[in-house]
């Protein structure tokens, strides 16, 4: 490990300096100034814009780099009544306006490449406040610009927590909301729910919601409040960005303390061998035990780094206690010896991807040791967060895999075998499409019953929405395979494996959903870019077992007929959500 954050680089860092900003299809990205008209803009102002709201033109950019706009016209509204007046604005003179967070997100469901220029984002970084509720049930109330992070650690401060969460902390409510963010486990053997819990996405805790609408009687927009026994709110639950949701409260229960070990000592081939020969080193044999399991595998290497958390309420003898989150530091930046690595890599020289996979879980090891932090524990948010926004900035594509529990040692195996074939094939003719981690998790479904609401709707539009058709169907299992933005034969290599994954997990046995956040669609030069996958298949995941009037076009109509005119909604929206 490189002694000192000047002798690290991370992805921004890697973009900008050692390795040129070519080399990785995406260009220099330096931190915005706000441009208003008095200070030098360079695009024509909306036109009539609401007086008391200061628009700036700004860069934006997404987590992985490949969507990216020099300028764009943004807003930081200061309260519901302003983005009230900013939709009302908005369809007045023709713009579209969207929610922005963080951009933590890789997908271009917030903005597409070459928006028009009559797009607004509207920043909800001053929508933040949070309010607990105590009692049983427990509840907090949050407006959607708060980050996860803030609102973890007011609920711990309360004395409440969540039982998964995604991992990196610094992602708006809103934002993880909008896509059904999730983090990973399901019941152990013989564990109960405890009240308050779910073991599905975050957007399964939410008792209600306020979202701006049009209200058609007064012919402008308002805020409505929508329960979770309302029907309309199974569209809103994971929104997708096709509505601006303002205020949510989510059912929390009590906090709880939880160990995480950190193992790097077995075998891949044993973590992922076929059901039949699987042991009790064995991925399901992990969940089984914890059923809170995360495996990250560099490719080209023979040993996963593998988290296991567990519920533990006292601090075992060996374990560090942690009070603070993000405790894997060596994750947090590249080694110099790694940035090293990658820049030949980018540069041309891809046959040394193997020494960069094997380089990277050197570091995850020798991190461990240095840091402490292989056994860890604390309260769950000091646990659950561990992503920062250094991270290397890799692209992702994502898929939930909805099976029954038994199944989960087969769904990893499988995929696993196809997976090393396939980068063995590509690798015997020079090529190495994928130059970042393997990454699988193990959720639960998102249960209305869970948020303890009589007649609770379901999340539509959610990747672990239940299969009312196939109830043994009990877990998803999350795979994301990660590369570097513009690494040679990469798409080719996304379309074929998404390929193989939608034909292999069918039938009674297994049934796949897009992780909306991340990359799918894959047309062999881009991602989103399918439209079979767009037009067909995806809507038939959601239509797929599901009650009639009760599945991907009836979530469609809802968001339509709350937004008529389209004022929350792209291009990209408009194709997919039709």
């Amino acid at each position: 490990m490189a002694d000192g954050h000047h002798r690290a680089l991370s992805r921004r860092t890697l973009l900008g300096g050692a390795v040129g900003a070519a080399a990785l299809s995406a260009a220099q990205w330096t931190p915005a100034v706000r441009l208003t008209e008095a200070t030098g803009a360079t695009l024509a102002a909306p036109p009539s814009f609401p007086p008391g709201i200061e628009p700036y033109q700004q860069t934006y950019e997404n987590w992985s780099g490949e969507i990216e706009m020099d300028g764009v016209w943004t807003c930081a509204p200061v309260s519901e009544a302003q983005i009230v007046t900013l939709a009302d604005w908005a369809r007045a003179v023709n713009w579209r306006i969207r929610p922005k967070g963080r951009s933590h997100n890789w997908s271009p469901l917030l903005i597409p490449p070459g928006v028009p220029g009559n797009t607004l984002l509207v920043d909800t970084r001053n929508l933040a406040a949070v309010t607990v509720t105590s009692g049983s049930p427990a509840s907090v109330t949050a407006q959607t610009g708060v980050t996860m992070q803030a609102l973890l650690t007011t609920l711990e401060a309360a004395g409440y927590g969540l039982t998964a969460t995604p991992a990196p902390g610094d992602l708006s409510l809103g934002g993880v909301l909008a896509i059904g963010g999730h983090g990973t486990g399901v019941p152990k053997t013989g564990e109960t729910l405890t009240p308050g819990h779910t073991f599905g996405s975050v957007s399964n805790l939410v008792v209600r919601l306020k979202a701006v609408v049009w209200d058609a009687a007064a012919g402008r927009h308002t805020i409505s409040t929508f329960t979770r026994s309302d029907p309309r709110i199974g569209a809103l639950l994971v929104g997708l960005g096709r509505s601006f949701v303002t205020e949510v409260t989510l059912r929390v229960g009590v906090n709880k303390r939880l160990r995480c070990q950190s193992f790097y000592h077995i075998n891949v081939d044993t973590m992922f061998a076929p059901p039949a020969s699987a042991g009790s080193d064995s991925f399901a044999s992990h969940v089984n035990r914890s059923g809170r399991v995360e495996a990250i595998w560099f490719p080209f290497t023979t040993v996963p780094w593998l988290k296991v958390w567990s519920v533990a309420p006292s601090k075992p003898i060996f374990a560090k206690q942690v009070d603070g989150p993000y405790n894997y530091p060596f994750s947090d930046f590249l080694s110099e010896e790694a940035s090293d690595l990658l820049s030949q890599i980018v540069a041309g020289n891809a046959g040394l991807t193997p020494t960069f996979e094997n380089t990277q879980m050197a570091v995850v090891g020798s991190g461990l040791i240095l840091t402490g932090s292989w056994d860890i524990w604390g309260w769950s948010k000091n646990l659950l967060l561990y992503v920062r926004p250094t991270t290397l900035r890799v692209t992702a594509n994502g898929y939930a895999i909805l099976t029954a529990r038994s199944n989960v040692q087969r769904v990893v195996s499988e995929f696993y075998t196809y997976y090393k074939n396939a980068l063995g094939a590509y690798a015997a003719q020079g090529r190495y499409p994928m130059n970042g981690p393997l990454e699988i998790r193990v959720t639960g479904l998102d249960v209305p019953a869970d948020v303890g609401v009589p007649n609770a709707v379901s999340p539509q539009l959610s990747a672990v929405r239940p299969r009312p058709d196939h109830p043994e169907w009990d877990v998803a299992v999350w795979l994301d395979i990660l590369t570097v933005p513009g690494t040679p034969y990469s798409q080719q290599f996304y379309r074929e494996t998404e390929r193989w994954i939608l034909g292999n997990y069918t039938g009674g046995y297994a049934a796949v959903r897009p992780e909306w956040s991340k990359g799918w669609g894959y047309s062999g030069s881009a991602a989103w870019a399918d439209p079979a996958v767009r037009d067909t298949v995806i809507p038939n995941a959601f239509r797929a077992g599901q009650p009639a009037g009760d599945g991907w076009n009836a979530a469609v109509a809802t968001l339509n007929a709350l937004d008529p005119h389209r004022v929350f909604s792209t291009s990209f929206l408009d194709a997919l959500i039709d």
